[in-house]
């Protein structure tokens, strides 16, 4: 059977190599934003990852005409009162993922809460080619804040985050572990069924 093509709402070839990997099960055949020459960037202006995803997914369906799977995800820190939350890719400003965890652990030392709890989410929504929604789910994985950032694996604030029920990081846990129990793993766990069925239609 000939692969469908799902396209990825994401210029990130990490995140696109990450969802290749999660997806491998099923003959689909993911295309990224970068496949598109005259894609106009959709504002990230949703006040939950949930609304975000799916602005991103009915936006770059209908500018592609294809069907599309739109993720939102960010870290939320408990010391922080949830931030960088939604912001979590722009937050410190236009800086490179080492000063935003740098950023992120100052702002840390001067929180009146003594808590490292954290949690990435994520959400995912999947839009037809006219933009309409066909399914959304959301993914969370609990941990904690690191004192430093740890390991060279992963993307964004990985070697930051360690997952509840272990002592690595993200950045220093395999890829094969970090599928199992991401965010983002997480949230396509529960979003296959309707994969399998939009294949099987």
């Amino acid at each position: 059977m000939k692969p469908q093509k799902l396209l990825v709402a994401t210029h990130n070839l990490g995140k696109l190599a990450e969802l290749r990997s999660l997806l491998a099960e099923l003959p689909l055949e993911l295309i990224g934003l970068s496949d598109f020459d005259t894609v106009t960037e959709v504002e990230e202006t949703g006040l939950t990852f949930i609304d975000n995803a799916k602005l991103k997914a009915a936006g770059y369906a209908q500018q592609t005409g294809s069907f599309a799977l739109a993720d939102d995800s960010g870290l939320e820190v408990d010391a922080l009162n949830g931030r960088p939350g939604v912001l979590s890719a722009r937050y410190g400003g236009d800086v490179g993922f080492d000063k935003k965890m740098q950023i992120l652990l100052g702002e840390m030392k001067t929180s009146i809460h003594e808590s490292r709890a954290a949690r990435f989410v994520c959400a995912i929504a999947i839009a037809a080619p006219d933009g309409t929604m066909l399914h959304t789910t959301e993914g969370i994985c609990p941990g904690n804040i690191a004192h430093e950032p740890r390991g060279n694996g992963g993307f964004g604030y990985d070697p930051l985050f360690v997952p509840e029920g272990f002592a690595e990081t993200f950045g220093e846990l395999s890829g094969t572990m970090k599928q199992k129990i991401s965010h983002r793993a997480r949230a396509f766990e529960q979003i296959m069924p309707f994969l399998r069925d939009f294949i099987a239609v």
